[in-house]
């Protein structure tokens, strides 16, 4: 991997925390996991933040995270929460990975208590008009993408070739 930041974007359960342990397992470099930083930064989970604060300010936070990263940070991998990408920058932070899965496939990762943590992941309906309305989102702020429904090992050998 050279000085560049490996991005990677997509829908809640696209599998972007799995590929970012699996790219780090081959290359050492190191994962950002912003959802994961920022409930630290805040003492809170994303869920919390939500409930007291307010998606807008979970955004904000999003966007700080995203510019930190961009003049802070090279070399790692940036696994990124579903909603990022609508609300920041992305691709200043490096090249931007989309993982694509079928919505159908996402919905058969999660079990109730998974969904259950999930602040927009409660209802398939809502989930799957917002999967909708976030493609072309991914679509446009990636450089690359990657078809999110095969190997770990596929798409980590897909993403590193690209890098």
């Amino acid at each position: 991997m050279n000085s560049t930041n490996c991005v990677l974007i997509g829908f809640m359960g696209s599998g972007k925390s799995t590929i970012a342990k699996a790219l780090h397992q081959i290359n050492h470099a190191l994962v950002l996991d912003s959802d994961s930083i920022i409930e630290s930064n805040e003492g809170l989970s994303i869920k919390e933040i939500f409930s007291l604060y307010g998606e807008k300010y979970f955004r904000d936070l999003e966007c700080k995270f995203c510019q930190f990263i961009a003049h802070n940070v090279q070399n790692a991998i940036i696994s990124t929460g579903g909603g990022m990408p609508l609300f920041c920058d992305v691709q200043s932070m490096g090249k931007v990975f989309f993982l694509h899965l079928e919505f159908e496939k996402i919905l058969s990762r999660f079990n109730a208590e998974e969904r259950n943590q999930r602040p927009l992941f409660q209802n398939d309906d809502s989930a799957l008009e917002l999967y909708n309305t976030r493609l072309k989102h991914y679509q446009s702020c990636a450089h690359y993408v990657i078809n999110a429904d095969q190997s770990i090992q596929a798409i980590t050998q897909e993403i590193l070739e690209k890098l």
